[in-house]
Parts: structure tokens; C-alpha cells; sequence
């Protein structure tokens, strides 16, 4: 590591939290009626939600614009349709991105017989206005290897290895599945947001973070991810521009 990496720590209990009767959302930045001035965003990263949605309820439909949305579950399933005709039920292991572009309208509901966990992310596109799209796909099974995947990416470098695509070409999002005491890296990047969805983790040069926890650093140069002793899950954003 060089001396020029900055890692903020921010932990579960630290998050932003919003409860309903069918709701238990919790918001690693500024979201709704929650709002920080000094929390808005990481990078090109607006909105890290890991949402708990009780069985055989949801999101009722509503629109968003302008933002690329990408969905990760962590256990259960997800039914999603949109304004654009795209439906489709995605579980553990499913890469899903909607382009809200221009303008779509969507719903998000758990599948009748459980609840469904869930991890939900927003970037910035780096084109406005375009045209609302869909994508989804199982990558399951190559992340019980072990191997760390590019699961989302804008990216030239990623265009022949990314799950799904974004309209973000300075932003990836790479996920890892990791048994105990196994070991990934961070990206190389000017900015890198690690998100312990499932277990935790030894971060190189900043210790043990816990599920829930993240890491928002600056200057990364691949620091080592190890997995602590009942394994782990994580989800890393590689960023090479910020909104400032």
C-alpha cells in the first residue's frame, strides 16, 4: 500500500434507517427524509440501500430518471416489472440493472412465500435522457469459485468480462464470495466503496469490518480482502470520477 491511501470506516449502526410495517431499509447515504450535507454520495455512488421487504409486499410502482440501478439479493427473491415490458423474478446470484434514463416506471416486490434481502445501488450515468433499458443475469455459479466478478460495468477495459452493462463508463461494480480465511483485492482506483454484505472481513491497513459495514476509500492500489471465519460476501465499487 502507499501512503497516499485514505479509508473512512463507516459502520451498520452508523446507517441512516427507515422502518415500516413491511419495510426495514437501511441507508449507507442521504436518502428520502434522511438527509446529511456530509453524506450525500461516495464518488459516483448516490444510494447504497440494503432493504429487508416482508413477504408478498413491495414497491408499488413509481419512476425514477437518470440513474443506473443495480440490485444484488441476498436472500429470497424479487419481482420486478417495469413501464418498458421487462419482468422477471431474480434470487442470490442474479445481476440486475435498470436503466432508469429517461424516464421508467417500476415495481419491486418480495415473492409471496418469504421475505426478500436485498442490497440496491444508484450511480449517475454519464449520458441523461436515454433510453430506459433492463438487464438481468444469473452469474451464480461462477461466484461459488470463489473468484472476484465484474458484476456491473461501463468501463472499456471490462466491456468482455462484465455480467451486465452500465451507462457509466467510469464505474464497476465487482462482487466476491469468499469461504473462510480466502482472500481477494481491492481494484485500482481513485476511489473504491467496499460494502460487507454477508459476514466480515480483514481490510489491509484497516482492520476487521462486520456485515452491514463499509469501507470508502481513496486511493486504492489493491488492498488485500480477507474473509473472516464464517466466510463473506462484498461488494466493491470501482470509481475513477466523482460528482465533487
Amino acid at each position: 500500500m502507499t501512503s497516499d491511501i485514505s479509508t473512512e470506516i463507516r459502520r451498520a449502526d452508523q446507517r441512516f434507517r427507515t422502518r415500516t410495517e413491511w419495510l426495514d431499509s437501511r441507508h449507507s447515504f442521504s436518502f428520502g427524509p434522511h438527509y446529511d450535507p456530509a453524506n450525500t454520495h461516495f464518488g459516483l455512488l448516490m444510494v447504497s440501500n440494503e432493504d429487508v421487504v416482508a413477504a408478498g409486499t413491495g414497491f408499488d410502482t413509481h419512476q425514477h430518471r437518470d440513474m443506473e440501478i443495480v440490485t444484488w439479493v441476498l436472500s429470497g427473491a424479487l419481482v420486478h416489472a417495469d413501464s418498458t415490458g421487462h419482468s422477471g423474478m431474480i434470487h442470490p446470484g442474479v445481476a440486475q440493472r435498470m436503466s432508469a434514463g429517461s424516464g421508467i416506471l417500476h415495481s419491486e416486490k418480495s415473492d409471496i412465500a418469504r421475505d426478500v434481502h436485498f442490497v440496491q445501488m444508484w450511480v449517475v450515468p454519464d449520458t441523461e435522457k436515454i433510453t430506459p433499458g433492463y438487464d438481468q443475469l444469473d452469474i451464480g455459479a461462477a461466484l461459488e469459485s470463489g473468484e472476484q466478478l465484474v458484476v456491473a460495468s461501463g468501463m472499456p477495459r471490462h466491456r468482455q468480462e462484465s455480467a451486465i452493462s452500465i451507462r457509466q463508463e467510469h464505474a464497476a461494480l465487482h462482487a466476491a464470495r469468499l469461504t473462510p480465511g480466502a482472500a481477494t483485492v481491492s481494484p485500482v482506483a481513485p476511489m473504491a466503496h467496499l460494502f460487507v454484505a454477508r459476514g466480515s472481513v480483514e481490510l489491509e491497513g484497516a482492520g476487521v469490518l462486520g456485515t452491514g459495514d463499509a469501507a470508502r476509500i481513496t486511493g486504492a492500489d489493491g488492498q488485500r480482502v480477507t474473509a473472516g471465519p464464517d466466510g463473506t460476501e462484498v461488494l466493491i465499487w470501482e470509481m475513477h470520477a466523482t460528482l465533487g
